[in-house]
């Protein structure tokens, strides 16, 4: 049995600043950094004491921190991998939000959403965004680890859970798999009937404890 993990990084400067995120390199704010330290304490007591793990990471500041967390509790070193990074938003990345809703051309109801043109300077197209996503996660599903976990970006999250239950990338121009900052999706694949399970998609349980106390 196969179980993945992925993980949106908790809350990060380009957050709290209002600025668009995307390959703008933000750092995890103290909040962050403590909600980080929650997601690997809520993986340690899902994972299995003694199994191997597997740890993969956007190599983006944010996400490299909470992998960290994660890394120091279970003994293990993220493998980096850039392609799992959120949307590039081209010339935006980094400046006020604003500054993008100005400027966005949102995609058509119906027709081309894959290849869209959104308005903006180097923006990537949702076609160039989903395939590296789905080619980081055959990779990934490639190798035989039975727990892996993925930290990515709120917006890969969606390609993260379409590639796993094998959606074609033609078909994602209207998918959203929305999720909480800081969150765990969990994904199981069984061994009998090799159905690829959503199991949890966005679980925040673990901030609302470490809240509490």
């Amino acid at each position: 049995m196969r179980t993945i993990y992925a993980v949106t990084h908790p809350e990060a400067t380009h957050h709290v600043e209002g600025v668009v995120g995307g390959w703008h390199d933000s750092r995890l704010t103290p909040a962050g950094l403590s909600a980080a330290a929650s997601i690997a304490q809520a993986l340690r007591t899902q994972i299995p004491d003694g199994a191997e793990v597997e740890l993969f990471s956007s190599d983006l500041r944010r996400t490299r921190q909470t992998a960290e967390k994660v890394a120091e509790l279970f003994d293990v070193e993220a493998i980096l991998d850039r392609r799992l990074r959120e949307k590039s938003y081209g010339e935006a990345g980094g400046r006020p939000q604003e500054w993008l809703d100005r400027r966005f051309v949102p995609p058509p109801a119906v027709g081309e959403r894959l290849e869209h043109d959104e308005g903006v300077e180097g923006a990537e197209t949702k076609a160039v965004w989903a395939r590296r996503i789905y080619a980081a996660m055959d990779e990934i599903l490639r190798r035989p680890c039975e727990h892996q976990i993925i930290v990515t970006h709120g917006g890969s999250l969606t390609f993260v859970v379409a590639s796993w239950i094998k959606m074609p990338i033609e078909s994602v121009g209207h998918a959203s798999f929305r999720a909480p900052s800081g969150s765990i999706t969990t994904l199981r694949e069984d061994d009998f009937f090799h159905n690829r399970q959503v199991v949890s998609l966005g679980d925040t349980r673990h901030l609302d404890s470490a809240e509490a106390g």
